[in-house]
């Protein structure tokens, strides 16, 4: 079973910029697809940007198309999601998320995803 470690979660203004950063556990890191989620309490679970296996395609969703990036390292077993612009909308406990999939292919919706971190949140300030 693969395990992952959400990082880099804070307190940040308007504006401002924070990286979170996923640790995954396992011998075939470059194999997984990779996402991030983020979630408010009473909320459903959304997801917010997703990086294929060994191809390295991304996709984001609109709400933060041009403001975050998301990267991966397979020779350390992280993927990053680098916030900028950060908004008091992004304010959410955000989710890593990892599932084996093709070079190509970037699920989009929660049921697609075998593998969870515990979350990190991420606060932004008006």
């Amino acid at each position: 079973q693969v395990q992952l470690v959400e990082s880099g979660g804070g307190l940040v203004q308007a504006g401002g910029s924070l990286r979170l950063s996923c640790a995954a556990s396992g011998r075939t890191f470059s194999s997984y697809a990779m996402g991030w989620f983020r979630q408010v309490s009473g909320k459903e679970r959304e997801f917010v940007a997703g990086i294929s296996a060994s191809a390295g395609v991304t996709y984001y969703a609109d709400s933060v198309k041009g403001r975050f990036t998301i990267s991966r390292d397979n020779a350390k077993n992280t993927v990053y999601l680098q916030m900028n612009s950060l908004k008091p909308e992004d304010t959410a406990v955000y989710y890593c998320a990892s599932t084996y999939a093709s070079s190509w292919y970037i699920p989009k919706l929660r049921p697609d995803y075998d593998y969870w971190g515990q979350g990190t949140q991420v606060t932004v300030s008006s």
